[in-house]
């Protein structure tokens, strides 16, 4: 079983910051990046928001040049999905895909997803117009028609804030009622650029190359109809990719699923830390994951370099949890 100071799990900005961090330090950090690295940026075109590119940069590339410093610095890329965590003991196992690995601490930076509709021409054309993050792509539809999907506290802010660059926001809900907080509802009904299309799904994004419309269906009477806009914003919700910790005493989660941590990235495991979208609901931004990567390398490298891995290992399972 390979060992390692210090495993890394995810590979989007937190894991990769994390790992940046690590590596300068002589960590030596072995990253399981999954399948897909990269995270969520992997889905974005353009990344305008990111401080140190005045020109904008691929979210693809951006990830890219990420992984490039860190393996500069010496971590190791490992591109397989994990299947198993076990935290009752020390060391730390991790296994991928049939191997297993040891480690005197982890850093848990999996990320959340985005939920989608599920359908074809969503998929076609995600980063080209349809989207899940309206604070990302918000600036690159100014002046024009787009349509938000959702009907909760997420689809009210994501409308809410686009009508600072779109002509017109409709926001398209399944239902003739909306689940989101009365204030959020107040302020999206006194919006004047914010139109509400009642008891409608989208079943196409329309357009080839870029979005030139949806269709919709009534969920009612069953009709159909097109909608000319430039630009979807699916905000039906995040999902943490918290399952496979969902087992493991001493990581707590939240009602949603996200992971639950104190003095910012520590969780009731000594040697066990958090960064990025896996327990960050709020802000969900490329810099604020990297900074909270930033901040589990260094807890983890003074937590590494007091000796307390020593002495926690030298206790049994049952106190590896704090209280």
């Amino acid at each position: 079983m390979e060992h390692r100071k210090l495993i890394i799990i995810g590979s989007g900005p937190a894991g990769l910051t994390a790992a940046i961090y690590a590596s300068r330090a002589g960590l030596d950090p072995l990253v399981i990046s999954g399948l897909e690295p990269g995270g969520q940026l992997m889905l974005t075109s353009d990344v305008d928001n990111f401080p140190g590119f005045p020109e904008g940069i691929q979210g693809p590339e951006l990830m890219q040049r990420m992984r490039a410093q860190a393996e500069r610095f010496g971590a190791t890329m490992l591109d397989k999905d994990i299947s198993n965590v076990e935290f009752g003991q020390r060391p730390f196992t991790i296994e991928a895909e049939g191997q297993k690995y040891s480690a005197d601490a982890v850093i848990l930076a999996t990320g959340a997803s985005a939920k989608w509709l599920g359908i074809e021409s969503e998929t076609r054309l995600r980063g080209k117009g349809v989207s899940s993050c309206a604070t990302c792509d918000g600036f690159f539809f100014r002046g024009k028609e787009i349509a938000v999907v959702g009907g909760g506290d997420t689809a009210l802010e994501e409308a809410t804030f686009l009508t600072r660059f779109a002509s017109k926001v409709y926001l398209i809900h399944r239902r003739d009622e909306l689940s989101g907080s009365k204030a959020m509802q107040d302020k999206a009904f006194a919006n004047d650029k914010i139109e509400i299309l009642w008891n409608k799904t989208v079943e196409e994004v329309q357009g080839e190359s870029k979005v030139e419309g949806v269709r919709l269906k009534d969920t009612v009477t069953g009709k159909m109809s097109d909608l000319n806009v430039e630009g979807l914003f699916v905000a039906i919700g995040h999902k943490p990719n918290t399952d496979i910790f969902a087992t493991q005493p001493g990581i707590a989660r939240d009602k949603m699923g996200y992971l639950v941590t104190h003095d910012d990235t520590k969780t009731d495991i000594p040697g066990v830390f958090v960064a990025g979208d896996v327990f960050d609901h709020r802000y969900r931004q490329a810099v604020t994951a990297a900074g909270s990567g930033c901040k589990a390398a260094l807890d983890a490298e003074k937590w590494l370099e007091s000796g307390e891995a020593e002495i926690e290992a030298e206790q049994p399972a049952e106190a590896l949890q704090t209280t």
